[in-house]
C-alpha cells in the first residue's frame, strides 16, 4: 500500500493479537509489516521490516516492553520507530519508564480500535513534523571543545565535528535528546548536510576512541564508573547527555 504508514505489532495474546492484525490490514493508511509474540522476536521484526510505527505490549515473554525499547535503540536501523505502548491498569511505573526511554504515546486496554488508528497516525504525522533546530554561538561551542580535549578525543579523529555540535545542541536544546534517534542526530546531519546514521556512526566511533586512550580518572568524574568496572564504552545518548549537562552545569574534570 504506496504511502500507508507501516506499522509491526507486538503483543503476547495472540487472540487479541488477531483482532488488531485484522483491523489494521482493514485500514486504508495502514500497512501491517509483521507480528510478534515476543520481544526477542519483536526486535528481530523491527531490524528486518524497519517499521514506522511499532504498537507495543507491555508484557511480553522473553523480553518485556521496557527491555524492547532499551535494546531497540542500539538497533542499527535507519530510523527508530515511533512506539504507541499498550498497557494495563496498575502498570504505572512501567509506562513512565517506557516514555523515558522513547515511546511516544501509550494506550490503556481496553481501547477502541479507532482511537489506536488515529494515535498511530497521529505520532507518525508529528515524526514528519520539521522543526527549525538553533545553532549553538561560539561561547558554547568553544566550552564543548574543552571538555572533549580534556577528554582526550582527538579533534583529527573521524566523527569530532559531529559529537562536538551534538553535545553543543543538547545544551542549548535538551529536548533534542528525548528522541535522539529522531531529534539530535537529524539536526546535526541537517548542520552538515550529511545522514543522520552517518553521524550516529562517526560520533560512536569519536567516543571509541576517547573511551580508548582517555584518562579514568576524567571518565570516573564524568560517568560515574571506570573502564575496569564496566564493559565497553558509553552510548552515544549517555556520552552526549551527561556531557551537555556538566558543561551546561559548568563543571570541569580538573577540579
Amino acid at each position: 500500500m504506496q504511502g500507508a504508514v507501516r506499522v509491526l505489532l507486538a503483543d503476547d495474546n495472540r487472540d487479541y493479537a488477531i483482532l488488531l492484525k485484522e483491523y489494521l490490514r482493514s485500514h486504508p493508511q495502514l500497512s501491517l509489516v509483521g507480528v510478534a509474540h515476543d520481544g526477542v522476536h519483536a526486535l528481530e521484526l523491527v531490524q528486518a521490516t524497519q517499521p514506522d510505527v511499532l504498537v507495543l505490549d507491555m508484557i511480553m515473554p522473553r523480553l518485556d516492553g521496557i527491555g524492547v525499547l532499551d535494546r531497540m535503540r542500539q538497533l542499527p536501523l535507519v530510523a527508530q520507530p515511533r512506539v504507541i505502548v499498550l498497557t494495563a491498569l496498575g502498570q504505572e511505573d512501567m509506562t513512565r519508564r517506557t516514555l523515558e526511554l522513547g515511546a511516544s504515546y501509550y494506550i490503556m486496554k481496553p481501547f477502541d480500535l479507532e482511537v489506536l488508528a488515529e494515535r498511530i497516525l497521529q505520532v507518525h504525522a508529528d515524526s514528519n513534523a520539521v522543526e527549525a533546530d538553533p545553532v549553538p554561538d561560539d561561547f558554547v561551542v568553544e566550552k564543548v571543545t574543552r571538555h572533549l580535549r580534556d577528554l582526550d578525543i582527538p579533534s583529527t579523529v573521524n566523527g569530532y565535528t559531529y559529537l562536538q555540535r551534538a553535545v553543543a545542541l543538547a545544551i542549548i536544546k535538551p529536548s533534542l535528546l528525548d528522541r535522539i534517534t529522531r531529534g539530535l542526530y537529524p539536526a546535526v546531519a541537517a548542520q552538515f548536510e550529511t545522514t543522520p546514521a552517518r553521524v550516529e556512526r562517526s560520533m560512536r566511533h569519536a567516543i571509541e576512541v576517547g573511551w580508548a586512550k582517555g584518562s579514568n580518572e576524567r571518565l570516573v568524574k564524568l560517568f560515574g564508573f571506570s573502564r575496569h568496572r564496566r564493559k565497553g564504552k558509553p552510548t552515544n545518548s549517555e556520552f552526549i547527555g551527561l556531557l551537555a549537562e556538566t558543561v551546561r552545569n559548568g563543571k570541569g574534570f580538573a577540579e
